[in-house]
C-alpha cells in the first residue's frame, strides 16, 4: 500500500480537541499523534464521554472504577503533554448519538474553539471489530453532528448561546480513528513519540497491567502500519481518515 496522504491540512492549527467514548481510547488510537501535536506547540484538550466504569476488574465497585479510570486518563494525558481533560459522565456501554450528547460535545467545541477534532469513526471496521465498539461509533456520529451543523449554527442548542454565552464555532478538520482501512488518507510518523504513546497506555493500569508484551505489541502494530503505508523500516505510524469540514 502506498503512503496515504490525500488531504491538505489546515495551515494554522493552534488547538485540537479529542472527543472519545472511554478513558484510553485516544491513547490506543492516536497517542503518538497527539504527542506530535503537543510537541509542535498545539494545545490539545480531551472530551471523554464516559468514565469507563464498565471496564476493568470485578473486585472494585463501579463508582470506584470510574474514579480510577478518570485518574488514569489524566495521568496518561500528561504523558502526551495534555492538561485539559473533561468527562461528560454518560453511561459506559450505553452511549447513543442523542441530542443531549450532541449538545454536550457542542458545548466543549464552543468552549475550546479548536480548528481540529479527533474522534472515533462512526463506521464499522469489520477486520478489527473491537475498534468499532458501539460506544465509539455513537460518539463518532454525535461528534460529526456536533461539528456540522451544531457548533457552527448559533440557533442549534439555543441555551448554549443564550444562557451560557457560548458563540458558534466552525471546526475545519475532523480526524477519524479506527476508520475502515480503505478510508485512510493520512499517516502520521510517530517514530519520535512512540515512547510517549507506550507510557500513556501504561498509565491505564486497570486496562493494561495484565497484558503481556504490551510494549512489543504496540511497536509491532505501529511498525506494520508504517510499512504498509510506505514509511522506511524501523518507523512507527498511526493512520486516519481526515474529513475537511470548512
Amino acid at each position: 500500500m502506498a503512503m496515504a496522504d490525500a488531504v491538505t491540512l489546515t495551515a494554522e492549527v493552534t488547538r485540537a480537541l479529542a472527543v472519545v467514548a472511554h478513558p484510553d481510547d485516544v491513547d490506543f488510537g492516536a497517542g503518538g499523534t497527539v504527542a506530535t501535536w503537543t510537541a509542535a506547540g498545539i494545545e490539545v484538550a480531551y472530551c471523554v464521554c464516559t468514565s469507563g466504569e464498565a471496564g476493568g476488574v470485578d473486585d472494585i465497585s463501579r463508582p470506584e472504577m470510574a474514579a480510577l479510570r478518570e485518574a488514569e486518563q489524566r495521568a496518561a494525558a500528561k504523558e502526551l503533554g495534555v492538561r485539559n481533560v473533561a468527562f461528560l459522565g454518560y453511561p459506559d456501554g450505553r452511549v447513543t448519538p442523542s441530542i443531549e450528547l450532541r449538545r454536550d460535545i457542542t458545548r466543549e467545541i464552543r468552549r475550546f474553539r479548536p480548528q481540529r477534532i479527533l474522534a472515533p469513526s462512526p463506521e464499522i471496521w469489520w477486520p478489527r471489530i473491537g475498534a468499532s465498539h458501539p460506544d465509539h461509533r455513537a460518539v463518532g456520529e454525535a461528534t460529526l453532528a456536533a461539528i456540522y451543523p451544531d457548533a457552527r449554527n448559533p440557533f442549534a442548542h439555543p441555551g448554549l448561546l443564550n444562557e451560557e454565552g457560548l458563540e458558534a464555532w466552525t471546526v475545519t478538520e475532523l480526524w477519524l480513528m479506527a476508520a475502515p482501512e480503505e478510508r485512510h488518507n493520512h499517516v502520521v510518523d510517530i517514530t519520535s513519540t512512540i515512547e510517549h504513546k507506550i507510557a500513556a497506555m501504561r498509565a491505564h493500569r486497570s486496562q493494561t497491567a495484565h497484558l503481556n508484551g504490551l510494549d512489543e505489541r504496540i511497536r509491532a502494530g505501529t511498525a506494520g502500519l508504517a510499512r504498509r503505508h510506505g514509511l522506511p523500516d524501523g518507523h512507527c505510524a498511526e493512520a486516519f481518515q481526515i474529513v475537511e469540514m470548512g
